[in-house]
């Protein structure tokens, strides 16, 4: 099972984006899906996490500005951003806590990492 990332780029402050993350492969469920960043030289952090059943947590830095989303029939997930600020800029990962349809067993994968960056 793979995990895409798409739809990053390079955004005035105030402005929006929109990230995708795109499961692919033999999948018997996703679980939880989320959105992290990370800073050159910093720690990995979450952003945003939403379960299969839709219920969803923010970091308190992006609440407000941030919704995630997911369509469980395309096995995708989103972040709409909105009021970017320059602290925004990070490269961002989604993750999801997957079970292939075989071995049947959970792991939790990660996408590449698309890079966000708010900048005037």
């Amino acid at each position: 099972v793979q995990l895409q990332a798409f739809g990053g780029g390079l955004v005035q402050p105030g402005g929006s984006l929109r990230l995708s993350c795109v499961a692919s492969g033999s999948i018997f469920r996703i679980n939880t899906m989320s959105w992290y960043r990370q800073d050159p030289g910093k720690q990995r952090e979450l952003v945003a996490a939403i379960t299969s059943g839709g219920s969803t947590n923010y970091a308190d830095s992006v609440k407000g500005r941030f919704t995630i989303s997911r369509d469980n029939a395309k096995d995708t997930v989103y972040l709409q951003m909105n009021s970017l600020k320059p602290e925004d800029t990070a490269v961002y990962y989604c993750n999801a806590v997957i079970t292939p349809a075989f071995p049947r067993f959970e792991y939790a994968g990660w996408g590449q990492g698309t890079l966000v960056t708010v900048s005037s």
